[in-house]
This record gives C-alpha cells, sequence and structure tokens, in this order.
C-alpha cells in the first residue's frame, strides 16, 4: 500500500481469498482495520522506523521556515511590486524558546535531540514518562497535563499515531490554552486537529501561526480557509519523502512480503 491506496475493505479481502499480507508504508495504520484484516488471516507491515530521522528533520524545517517567515520572504523578494524591503518586517526568535512535543516516541525524541542543538527549553506530553536518562539527554521536562505544555510553549509540534484517543485532541479549548504569540506544528495526522478550530483561531489571532505537513482531507479543497491565510505553511505530506528514505521504505515492504509468503517471522509486523 502506498498513501492508503488500495482501499483494503470487505470487498477488496472477499475478492482475494490468496492473499497472506498487507505491507503498507510509512508509520501510521489508521487507515487498516487490523480486526477484519485479522478476521481473513491476512497479516499487516509497515516500515517505523525508517521515516523518523526525516520527519523530525521536517518538523524542524516547519518551525523554522513559519517563525521566519520564509514563504513570506520569498513571495517579497521575488515579487515584481517590490521596490524595497521593509526594515519592520519580523520573524519569531526560535533559539532558547519552548518547544512543546506532543508525543514522545521515536520522531518526538528525534525533534528533542534536534531542538536541544538551537538551545530551546524542551517540555513533553506523552502516554508513558520517558526514562530518567533519555529526559536528561535532551534536556525535556515531562507534562503530566497537556495543559501545561500548551500554556507554556512558544511551539507546539504534533508527533502522536492517529487513535480515538488523539482524534481532535487539539481543538478549540486546547487553542484557546496556547500562547497568543505560539505556533502549532502539525507532522502526524490532519485529524488530531480540529481543523474547523484551527482556521478559528488563525484568524482571530488566538495564536500566532500554523505549520503543517498533514490536513484532512489531503490535498485540501482549493477554496479552503486555511489557504488563504498568511500565517499558515502547509506541505504536502512530505515527512518521509527523501530518495534514501522512500527506497528504504519499498525494500523493507519487499521483505515483509517476501517474508509472509514464506511463512517466515515478517519484519515490522503490525500486531
Amino acid at each position: 500500500m502506498w498513501y492508503h491506496k488500495p482501499v483494503i475493505n470487505k470487498e477488496l479481502l472477499q475478492s482475494l481469498p490468496n492473499l497472506k499480507i498487507v505491507a503498507s508504508s510509512g508509520v501510521g495504520i489508521d487507515h487498516l482495520d487490523l480486526n477484519l484484516l485479522s478476521s481473513y488471516g491476512v497479516k499487516v507491515s509497515n516500515t517505523p522506523f525508517v521515516v523518523s530521522t526525516d520527519t523530525a528533520d521536517l518538523g524542524m524545517a516547519l518551525m523554522l521556515a513559519s517563525s521566519r517567515r520564509l514563504v513570506e520572504g520569498y513571495e517579497m523578494a521575488v515579487s515584481p511590486d517590490t521596490e524595497y524591503f521593509p526594515a519592520d518586517w519580523l520573524g519569531t526568535e526560535v533559539s532558547g524558546a519552548t518547544l512543546g512535543i506532543v508525543g514522545m516516541g521515536i520522531i518526538g525524541y528525534k525533534v528533542a535531540e534536534r531542538a536541544k542543538s538551537f538551545e530551546m527549553k524542551i517540555l513533553y506530553h506523552n502516554r508513558n514518562q520517558r526514562k530518567k536518562e533519555e529526559e536528561s539527554a535532551v534536556g525535556a521536562v515531562y507534562c503530566k497535563k497537556i495543559d501545561d505544555l500548551l500554556q507554556q510553549s512558544d511551539f507546539v509540534l504534533l508527533a502522536v499515531n492517529l487513535t480515538p484517543q488523539t482524534h481532535k485532541l487539539i481543538g478549540k479549548r486546547e487553542l484557546e490554552l496556547m500562547k497568543p504569540t505560539a505556533t502549532l506544528i502539525n507532522i502526524s495526522r490532519g485529524l488530531v486537529v480540529d481543523q474547523d478550530a484551527l482556521v478559528e483561531a488563525l484568524q482571530n489571532k488566538t495564536i500566532n501561526a500554523a505549520a503543517l505537513d498533514v490536513t484532512y482531507p489531503e490535498p485540501l479543497p482549493r477554496d479552503h480557509p486555511l489557504l488563504k491565510l498568511k500565517n499558515v505553511i502547509i506541505t504536502p505530506h512530505i515527512g518521509s519523502a527523501t530518495k534514501k528514505t522512500r527506497r528504504v521504505m519499498m525494500e523493507e515492504m519487499s521483505e515483509s512480503i517476501q517474508a509472509g509468503l514464506a511463512g517466515l517471522p515478517i519484519p515490522h509486523e503490525v500486531l
């Protein structure tokens, strides 16, 4: 499966009685009905680890691009109407700022490693607290309540899996808890954020900006209000989109398929 295609539903499974394995690209499995697949005796694999480095890099790229207003700056620099660069055209500091990471799994932790190099204060909210030595290595402070993280952070970065518990995790209430100067960065799944509430928060300056690699749907309708806001950067779900990583993803999917057909243990099987 690539980009959630083909759709794995009951009709497809009934038409493929010899199907043994579905190898899905990427880490997210929210598009798969694992119980349905299991009922047909079909195994599932994904590629959870190879995407983490590039996705963490993109999270930092989005934070930097949004804070320093790179897209707006580029448009100003190349516009045929530009006669001078205004001296009061300012961005927001990243170095020394507070980064709140929601979801401190592999990707979230790699973001923290990168943020440490920018001398950022790092807060994180997770289902489980990391080991003390892992926290110390990146200087991260655990927030048991997400509200504490939202209220203190200059940048809030979402790196959680989409589950029933994280569906619209960030809504109107959570956005209102954030600083009016804060930026929301989403590198997880679009449905982790209540998009209507986000549009309202951006329009009303409840928060300063958003940088999104994911939306719902993807792509957004061409008349969607998010596409019209200057304080939003949107990229086309490219967290893992580098030549090396995409090649390794394909290799891992092939290995899982071969193992599944041979009746061998499947690398990265989703249980």
